[in-house]
């Protein structure tokens, strides 16, 4: 199957405190933002990767001159903002039952292997879904103060992640519906949810981490170190 990816990558990352987007930040040589895009750009089944940009953006050409060949988009004053940008980009081209994938910029972690099981879990499903990892720790509730008031039931409960792939059409649909409402989904998914669709979870490796901290970069280095070494143990081996 083919499908094109849109990666938002216009934020700042106002709790990342550093000097820099934290999409920017650099593990091993690369940006957060190339590890982010690499899979797709390796993975033959992508025909289109769409970057929603801030204007002005001092860093990304820097890196657009490193990558192979990507489009870029507005970026907008919020998530929905810039996916609905990039998803303009692709009116006239792309059919309404097409399949995009929307992915974090600050992920550069997802493996391989998640991304084939997203692709081949939900090519036939109507609506789409998304990667998710099972609720692990036990959830408190807290009111003023930070006060515990409960404990939550995490039975049945998912940390979303990304990729999350839906059809064209139904997500320009479900994102102008939010945005007509003065509604900002918190993903791709709720945006659907609201319009009654029901997506698909399917359990993605919870080493798919999202950068929000300086302790998120070191994570996501010892990660990337470790694949690394594992590829590289894998080839010596073939040999």
């Amino acid at each position: 199957m083919r499908y094109r990816v849109i990666v938002p990558a216009a934020g700042v990352g106002r709790r990342f405190g550093d000097r820099i987007p934290k999409q920017y930040s650099q593990i091993h040589g690369r940006t957060v933002l190339e590890w982010c895009l690499a899979p797709f750009l390796a993975d033959p089944s992508c025909s289109a990767v769409i970057v929603a940009i801030a204007a002005a953006d001092p860093h990304w050409p820097a890196v657009a001159a490193r990558l192979a060949p990507v489009r870029t988009a507005a970026g907008g004053q919020e998530r929905v903002h810039s996916v609905r940008n990039a998803l303009a980009t692709l009116q006239g081209e792309a059919a309404s039952d097409d399949w995009i994938l929307v992915h974090d910029a600050a992920r550069p972690c997802l493996p391989a292997e998640d991304l084939r099981k997203l692709l081949e879990t939900l090519q036939d499903h109507e609506v789409g879904g998304l990667l998710a990892a099972p609720a692990a720790d036990t959830l408190k509730a807290c009111g003023p103060g930070n006060v515990i008031t409960h404990t939550v039931d995490r039975s049945g409960l998912w940390r979303a992640l990304t990729p999350q792939m839906f059809r064209y059409g139904r997500l320009c649909e479900a994102l102008d519906a939010a945005c007509a409402r003065g509604k900002v989904p918190t993903d791709e998914s709720q945006a659907l949810e609201w319009l009654g669709d029901r997506p698909q979870v399917v359990e993605g490796s919870a080493v798919n981490l999202k950068i929000t901290s300086a302790q998120d970069l070191l994570v996501a280095s010892a990660l990337l170190a470790a694949r690394r070494g594992e590829s590289t143990l894998q080839e010596e081996h073939a040999l």
